[in-house]
């Protein structure tokens, strides 16, 4: 209520109290008590400070729910912000792997190409292995015994079947480089051996050989009167009886074992025309 209307209230009550005050003193007029006034009044203040109540929980609430929701937005934001960071890394790890795949893909394609050459290349050296082996096992029966005995160890595993063999083809080609580095060294130097040698009429006898690699070998009994000369030929290593020059045989056999001073001897040799050695 504003200062005009609390005067104009004022002067109201100021000309209203004459009237009600000469209105008391007619016959039969009962004044309106101001309790009563008071008491129908209490219903409208009870609704107006219920309503006030009302309004000042709901601006309270208003209020809360302005803070919770400006809290809200700054979580809100922050997340964004966090998955935003989360999707580029994401991303760029998608963009690595993407490019670790292609890196993948382009080396298994080198290495499927790189096992296919490996295959074909697998493959021929079997087919020269095979052939090796093949080679050396007719070599081997075209030399003499003590050499034959020596790289046996190496030549027996030489497969049979080289279809059905656990050997890899390494180990193959390493028995096959043992084997003939021995004989590359059997031939290149003189080898003395004492053998027990057939003779053609069925008995046997104790001899020394002395071999010239694997080119020329010679036999000759102690005593000098039993000799014979050996050759690789198509079917192998073999004898041939050379009496005649056992005496030189010997000679030569005892300058191999240091025990004549050396000398020029001629001895024998036996070519095989066939075989072309």
């Amino acid at each position: 209520m504003t200062f005009r209307e609390s005067s104009l209230s004022h002067v109201r009550l100021g000309v209203a109290l004459p009237v009600l005050l000469g209105a008391s003193l007619l016959p039969g007029f009962a004044p309106a008590r101001l309790d009563d006034d008071v008491e129908s009044s209490k219903p409208a203040i009870a609704d107006t400070r219920s309503a006030l109540s009302e309004w000042v929980a709901t601006r309270r609430l208003l209020s809360q729910e302005k803070r919770d929701w400006v809290l809200g937005r700054e979580v809100l934001v922050d997340r964004i912000e966090v998955m935003g960071a989360e999707i580029d890394s994401f991303r760029e790890r998608v963009g690595e792997a993407e490019a670790t795949i292609a890196e993948t893909d382009a080396k298994r394609a080198e290495l499927f190409d790189e096992n296919e050459a490996l295959k074909l290349s697998a493959t021929e050296l079997a087919a020269t292995v095979l052939a090796l082996e093949t080679r050396t096992r007719t070599l081997l029966a075209r030399l003499p015994d003590p050499i034959r005995e020596k790289v046996k160890p190496l030549s027996q595993r030489f497969p049979e079947d080289p279809a059905d063999t656990k050997l890899g083809l390494g180990e193959r080609f390493q028995n096959i480089v043992g084997v003939l580095n021995e004989v590359n060294k059997f031939h290149g130097e003189i080898t003395l051996a004492s053998e027990v040698r057939r003779l053609p009429d069925g008995s046997s006898v104790e001899v020394t050989s002395l071999y010239l690699g694997v080119s020329q070998g010679y036999y000759a009994n102690a005593s000098g009167t039993l000799a014979g000369v050996g050759s690789a030929g198509p079917d192998g290593w073999s004898w041939r009886p050379a009496n005649q020059a056992a005496a030189k045989i010997r000679q030569a056999i005892a300058i191999a074992q240091a025990e004549q001073p050396a000398a020029f001897v001629p001895l024998p040799m036996h070519i095989d025309q066939e075989s072309g050695s």
